[in-house]
């Protein structure tokens, strides 16, 4: 499986997904026996590099600086071969569908969605003010995550 992760600007959300949901598949033998790749990128702006914030989160993760530093943030164009070849294109919010080229919507589910069947939108914390609530929302982010590994684990295999 090719799973995109996709927010609005590929600096907060989606590279958290993206490096804790590789980590999670490089220490389960099961989960990555399904996954082929783990990616991430951007479907409303073009940005540079990750978030302050969302740095201090990966740090507090356990990540290096030299493996958050290698973070590129994607774009929907420009790099959208990244949309073609993924098998899932996993959002945190509704509005990251209604960005995304109408090619791609078929591939399109959120991560709440995906893994609890029912609609919770997972703010930006982008937004957040204080590095607590910013925290917050990428602990929630990390909880679906868990859900996520599990259920790829559940599902049937694909001929």
């Amino acid at each position: 499986m090719k799973i995109l992760f996709v927010c609005s600007s590929n600096i907060c959300r989606s590279p958290y997904c993206e490096y804790v949901f590789k980590r999670m598949v490089k220490e389960d033998a099961e989960l990555s026996a399904k996954m082929e790749s783990v990616r991430s990128a951007a479907v409303f702006n073009r940005s540079f590099k990750i978030h302050p914030k969302a740095r201090l989160a990966l740090l507090r993760e356990g990540f290096s600086e030299e493996e958050i530093d290698a973070h590129k943030p994607a774009f929907k164009w420009g790099d959208g071969y990244l949309f073609k070849e993924a098998d899932v294109i996993i959002g945190m919010t509704r509005m990251n569908k209604i960005a995304l080229p109408l090619r791609y919507h078929k591939k399109f589910v959120t991560l709440s969605e995906y893994v609890d069947g029912y609609y919770t939108t997972i703010p930006d914390p982008f937004l957040m003010k204080s590095l607590d609530d910013y925290f917050a929302v990428m602990d929630l982010i990390k909880g679906f995550l868990i859900k996520l590994a599990d259920k790829i684990k559940k599902e049937p295999e694909k001929k």
